[in-house]
């Protein structure tokens, strides 16, 4: 069984099928208001969701202080509850801007000692490196996690956006419960070779960018404009007429939406909960109102005309433009 499937729920509420990604909460999609930040973690335990997702480079320790805060002034039962995932090793500089990838045993100690000491915990739920450093093997890497599993400091080893190699790597040096990767209707790469080795190898896949940073969220509107610390500005789906393609999507989607009754954002994180048990949706909410809609995806059914519908509106490999800037895409487990 793997550490936070749709497995984790059996015994608890239907919400911890989704998790709480709580990165845009400090960084990356403009500003954002910390006290409604922390309501929306808040909101998030008592409705019965588990899974806090941050990374101590999010701001550079703001997001794991913030998800510290939020889960020092939670009510102890729902505290008690709540299971930490926790990315490192991505390079920073002053400027906020992105270097290289650390994945050194010692390195890997150093950030857990920096994580549990900013989050004010006892051990990390699931701990990951954000992308696979190149100059490391990851069998050393997941060594050093296995070493603090040993330790009492970490309680499962996860990966993000690796490749089914270095998947298949990772397994066989120690148990590997989950990989977070990217996936979403219009983001279905992993389908090809990644999904296929995780599930022979029995590892659950946390999917992130479920609305695709929004854009699929029904919300996001073609004269939008973002600020400079907006890492939309920067990504190849967000301009010019890649976005007017995507967009025009959305509103094939919205079609759909509406005939049942509910939203985009619900068909499209219904329809990341459609494809496997093995699969949690992480919805990065800001604020307690998207929470409450990205939730009611829970009670949304989709049949196997709905998919048909979803299929055709929105084929695999349907979307323009790389998920990431091209600087970005080679540290990438998939090809987009």
């Amino acid at each position: 069984m793997t550490m936070h499937t749709r497995s984790l729920g059996t015994t608890g509420p239907r919400s911890s099928a989704l998790g709480l990604g709580c990165m845009g909460m400090s960084a990356l999609y403009g500003e954002a208001d910390r006290a409604e930040s922390i309501a929306t973690v808040h909101a998030a335990l008592d409705a019965g969701v588990t899974l806090l997702d941050t990374g101590d480079f999010y701001a550079m320790g703001h997001n794991e202080m913030l998800v510290g805060e939020a889960l020092r002034t939670a009510p102890a039962a729902l505290r008690e509850n709540a299971l930490t995932s926790v990315k490192f090793g991505a390079l920073r500089d002053p400027a906020g801007g992105w270097n290289a990838y650390d994945g050194r045993p010692q390195a890997v100690k150093n950030f857990a000692a920096y994580s549990l000491q900013r989050l004010g915990v006892d051990h990390i739920d699931v701990y990951r490196i954000a992308r696979v450093d190149p100059d490391v093997p990851i069998e050393e890497t997941v060594g050093a996690i296995a070493e603090l599993v040993e330790q009492g400091y970490v309680r499962h080893i996860g990966l993000s956006e690796a490749s089914a190699d270095n998947i298949r790597r990772a397994a066989a040096t120690a148990p590997v419960s989950d990989l977070q990767i990217e996936y979403a209707i219009i983001t279905r790469d992993i389908e090809r070779e990644i999904l296929p080795t995780t599930r022979e190898l029995g590892i659950g896949i946390t999917a992130y960018g479920v609305l695709s940073r929004g854009l699929i969220s029904g919300h996001y509107t073609r004269d939008r404009q973002l600020g400079a610390g907006d890492f939309r500005a920067y990504s190849p789906r967000f301009q010019g007429e890649n976005l007017h393609h995507n967009l025009d999507l959305v509103e094939a989607l919205r079609k759909i939406a509406d005939e049942k009754g509910v939203t985009v954002a619900q068909i499209a994180i219904a329809w990341v909960l459609s494809r496997g048990d093995d699969i949690v949706p992480l919805v990065g909410a800001r604020t307690r109102e998207r929470l409450a809609e990205s939730l009611g995806a829970l009670d949304v059914t989709l049949d196997a005309a709905d998919l048909a519908a979803i299929e055709e509106a929105v084929p695999a490999d349907a979307a323009a433009g790389t998920r990431y800037p091209a600087a970005q895409m080679s540290h990438l487990g998939t090809e987009h």
